[in-house]
């Protein structure tokens, strides 16, 4: 036997995942337990609570007008702040990927800044720069077209709070693919367009996904600005959040829960695909990186 096999790696040299069974098991254990709190308890309840009286009630509720308008404009609304919320991630990100400029650090810290600003505060702003008390918002409400209290209101706010998320999952990976691709398609004669559709958009393509995905779980599960600037008004300006508060106010718990329910299904639906898709993506690069 060699006298290197009989030297012993010095305690502080101890791999992370030397940790003994019962230690193991008591991370475990803590990680399910704060889980089974955070996530799977309030889950459930929800849909205990939203079948108490029967599924026939639940469908009931939810077939009601109120209900149908609601899930109705979440949709909408989450269906035109999306794409543009992935327009302008798309384009912010490869503004502060592919140029040298002074303030880019500032740049950066001004996408992040829907995620420390309370959404209470980003609707009160919206309704001070476009309230009917406002120069703009009263010659905006003059003309027919007015922004809070109405769906445009709503899509601001919306946008305004889920902006970071396209943005975010762009940023880490064109900086690390660089730009020596782009550079040699300009190099060869492409357009500007071309090289973007050719070579930087299929890079991009899964961090894109998983920013829209994550983007509209938000913006359908939006309440604090949405409730400034919409006024819940009832057929019109009440989304799926703010119609469940109103219905949770007036005691309908069955109608406020199921509608809930709905809301917690389709944030899992996306939180299958992004799993789907993550699942893909690595089974891809195992494909390349095999020999």
């Amino acid at each position: 036997m060699s006298d290197v096999s009989l030297v012993r790696t010095p305690p502080r040299f101890r791999s992370a995942t030397g940790e003994s069974a019962g230690t193991r098991w008591a991370l475990i254990a803590v990680a399910f337990t704060g889980l089974a709190i955070l996530v799977f308890a309030p889950l459930i309840a929800v849909f205990v609570v939203a079948l108490a009286d029967g599924v026939a009630a639940s469908l009931e509720s939810l077939a009601s007008r109120d209900a149908r308008d609601a899930i109705r404009l979440t949709l909408t609304i989450a269906a035109i702040s999306v794409p543009l919320n992935a327009a302008f991630g798309i384009a912010a990100a490869w503004f502060i990927t592919k140029f040298d400029f002074r303030g880019k650090a500032f740049l950066i810290t001004l996408i992040d800044l829907p995620f420390s600003v309370s959404p209470v505060v980003a609707g009160l702003c919206i309704v001070l720069m476009f309230g009917a008390n406002s120069a703009l918002g009263g010659w905006l409400v003059a003309n027919g077209f007015p922004i809070v209290f109405a769906m445009p209101g709503i899509i601001l706010a919306t946008m305004f709070v889920t902006f970071p998320f396209v943005a975010r999952e762009l940023i880490p990976v064109m900086i690390e693919q660089g730009r020596a691709e782009e550079e040699a398609g300009l190099t060869l004669g492409a357009s500007g367009w071309r090289v973007f559709w050719t070579v930087t958009l299929p890079n991009i393509r899964w961090a894109l996904l998983y920013g829209v995905l994550l983007c509209n779980a938000r913006a359908m599960g939006e309440f604090g600005a949405v409730a400034v600037v919409s006024g819940k008004i009832r057929g019109q300006t009440a989304t799926m959040p703010t119609t469940i508060e109103m219905l949770y106010q007036e005691y309908l718990s069955v109608a406020a829960f199921s509608l809930a329910a709905v809301l917690a299904l389709l944030a899992l639906v996306t939180l299958l695909l992004k799993t789907a898709l993550e699942i893909r993506h690595a089974d891809q690069l195992a494909a390349t990186h095999r020999p």
